[in-house]
């Protein structure tokens, strides 16, 4: 189970440490591993690597961490995320989640010259309304029938 120190103590900035690790290694397979420290262009790879956060909620919702909330809460994690949809880009969406509601984290390291154009969906956010009764898809009259 997901607590305050994960997101808050070594476990988080541990994680995100062996994304960057494994995918500096994964880039640069022929390097002595007795030498990877030593290594100037291998260093500076691992220092460009862009790290990526999902979590994942026992709802079935998916958001990407931009950056965890310094807050007084510690009963949620809250953080700012980032958001996929044009309408949410125009501002901040901070959302709260409460650690029991995550089943889930995976980090990404990424560097930025290889960085994917192709943004993974999140669920978090929807890109249109759904229809609450398919019969009424044309928008008229689209309240639920009883």
């Amino acid at each position: 189970m997901f607590n305050h120190d994960w997101f808050h103590g070594p476990a988080y900035s541990e994680q995100q440490g062996e994304a960057r690790w494994r995918c500096a290694v994964a880039h640069f397979p022929n390097i002595d591993p007795d030498h990877r420290s030593e290594d100037a262009e291998f260093q500076k790879f691992g220092d460009d690597l862009h790290v990526r956060t999902l979590i994942y909620l026992r709802d079935g919702f998916s958001y990407e961490i931009k950056e965890i909330a310094d807050v007084g809460s510690k009963a949620h994690l809250v953080f700012e995320c980032m958001p996929v949809d044009e309408q949410y880009k125009v501002g901040a969406f901070v959302v709260s989640v409460p650690f029991e509601e995550i089943v889930r984290v995976e980090v990404f390291a990424v560097h930025p010259n290889e960085k994917p154009e192709d943004v993974p969906q999140i669920t978090g956010f929807r890109n249109h309304p759904e229809a609450l009764d398919p019969r009424h898809a044309d928008g008229k009259n689209n309240k639920p029938m009883r």
